[in-house]
């Protein structure tokens, strides 16, 4: 049997492919620069609605350039919340929220911003669909297959939902005053405002569209930069809009351009070809570092890799061989191979900027291979194979980490088979068997409702996708959502933590995730601690 160490898992991972140095090229002078950014995926789905695409590669491409809501997040400093298109708001009561919109604020087609697109960026028509207002109730995608072209995706008011369980409507008060009425108390509505979902979009441009897809990959928003041509799987170009409310953006143009391979996007970064190149992995860091007139930005960032288990598959439905599986993984000879030490491993699914919510003394299980060997004993574990659908580096490392992680689980006597799949598409079919899957899990807001209840509460992706579910989990996620006690909440996360990470495992976090990118010294521009790219006039001086 193979073993495993630190050193062992350094020794797992070979040397990349070397990158040519070529000369750069300069940008021309006279007139606004463009960019040219090369991404390993520019969406999921094809689709440039906030709601259907939320994923990190739709963070980088739609914040803040393109999308924006009434409550901005504060995207290069703490990620906090500052005015947006709304620039003043105060609580009416525990359920309602009212805010003073911007005026003269233009969308890319001309119109100017008014209460009435707000009502209807939260409208059944554009997210909700016929769900209510009330948590709880996991709503699965089956439940709401469009009639015709026009109608929302499937997905979508599950979506809708898992970020707003409770909101039961927006009014209306007059032309630049709007009122959000939740049907529960929530602490949290502020919050939810600035996290990926809540953006405003035109609503003449949705009414004028023939088709929801003709509408998706061409929205009309309010960002600095709108769409130009967007060639799903290829690229997309966003140029300026000149008309922006927060001044003239400093770029013509912003390309993101789709180069899965690692190798690819270093060389072109090199060359010339790319301005920027996302994504870097740390063994990739001194190859651009070391190259005159280029650099890496970075950081780590408010979001964890995590890998998922689904219970549907017979072996996984004993909560000891998942157990056994958290037990298995040295995450911390993961960080040292394959990111430098340049992340760390978290105290479970939480961020520091939850501040007294965060649970202190809170670990992620420890790695301990005979404690895992007693659990597969105590489950009557065979050694039957459990399927492991993997891309192919979607996330940074990714094929790399899976790797290790098998030879982990081989080392305790589990048997995991990595399946390559080629899309997410794949990896959530429900035919077959699933057994685990990777993921990652952020916090959009200083409050754990943003991260455990979204991910892993009723309406959280896992327990739409029917990999998972746990009724007292369901229970503690409509406490953090509906209550305005303090201690009760926090009592609250950390039972879902207890649950969700030790009795009856869902996830297992590995490492806090770390942002990489690669881009031209000259360009006097600076990374966020995020997957967003921000190309405002306050980040750029090139």
């Amino acid at each position: 049997m193979l073993s495993i160490n630190r050193r062992g898992a350094l020794g797992l991972i070979g040397a990349t492919a070397g990158s040519m140095i070529l000369p750069r090229l300069a940008f021309s002078q006279g007139k606004r620069p463009s960019v040219t950014i090369a991404v390993q995926k520019i969406t999921i789905n094809n689709t440039l609605d906030i709601w259907n695409e939320t994923s990190n590669v739709g963070e980088r491409i739609f914040f803040p350039n393109l999308w924006e809501g009434l409550i901005l997040r504060d995207w290069m400093g703490n990620q906090g919340p500052v005015p947006g298109l709304a620039t003043e708001w105060k609580r009416i009561d525990e359920k309602t929220l009212e805010l003073k919109l911007r005026q003269g604020v233009k969308f890319h087609n001309g119109d100017e911003l008014t209460a009435d697109d707000v009502v209807f960026s939260f409208s059944a028509q554009r997210v909700f669909g016929d769900t209510q207002p009330a948590g709880g109730k996991t709503i699965f995608e089956d439940e709401h297959k469009p009639a015709n072209a026009k109608e929302l995706p499937a997905i979508v008011p599950g979506t809708g939902r898992r970020l707003w369980p409770a909101l039961a409507g927006v009014e209306a008060v007059d032309k630049y005053t709007v009122r959000f009425h939740n049907a529960t108390p929530d602490v949290t509505i502020e919050g939810r405002l600035y996290a990926f979902g809540s953006q405003i979009a035109n609503r003449r441009a949705w009414d004028e569209a023939k088709t929801y897809i003709d509408w998706a990959r061409k929205p009309i928003t309010t960002g600095p930069y709108m769409v130009g041509e967007h060639k799903p799987d290829v690229s997309l170009t966003l140029v300026a809009f000149d008309e922006y409310w927060g001044g003239r953006p400093p770029l013509e143009e912003i390309r993101f351009v789709e180069v899965p391979e690692v190798s690819s996007r270093v060389n072109g970064l090199l060359s010339g070809e790319y301005d920027f190149a996302c994504d870097l992995p740390p063994d990739q860091i001194a190859t651009v570092k070391g190259a005159a007139g280029y650099e890496v930005q970075g950081s780590t960032i408010h979001n964890h890799r995590i890998s998922v288990f689904n219970v549907q598959n017979p072996i996984l439905q004993d909560p000891l061989v998942r157990r056994a599986m958290t037990h298995s993984i040295d995450r911390q000879a993961i960080v040292e191979a394959l990111w430098a030490g340049q992340t760390s491993v978290p105290a479970g699914l939480q961020f520091p900027f939850y501040g007294d919510m965060f649970i202190e003394g809170w670990a992620v299980p420890e790695y301990d291979p005979q404690l895992a060997k007693d659990l597969l004993k105590q489950a009557n574990y065979k050694g039957d194979a459990i399927p492991f659908r993997l891309l192919n580096n979607y996330y940074t490392n990714q094929t790399a980490n899976g790797q290790i992680m098998v030879e982990m689980w081989r080392q305790v006597g589990l048997n995991v088979e990595i399946e390559m799949k080629e899309n997410w598409g794949q990896i959530h079919d429900p035919s077959g068997l699933k057994g685990v899957r990777d993921w990652s899990a952020g916090a959009a807001f200083g409050d754990p409702v943003s991260s455990i209840v979204a991910g892993f509460g009723p309406n959280g992706e896992v327990q739409q996708k029917k990999d998972w579910t746990n009724a007292e989990v369901n229970q503690m996620a409509q406490i953090l959502e509906t209550s305005t006690d303090h201690a009760k909440r926090k009592k609250a996360f950390a039972r879902m933590l207890e649950i969700c990470e030790r009795e009856d495992p869902v996830y297992q976090v590995l490492h806090q995730n770390a942002v990489f990118t690669g881009v031209k010294s000259s360009l006097k521009w600076r990374a966020a601690p995020a997957f967003a790219m921000d190309f405002r006039a306050s980040n750029w001086a090139g």
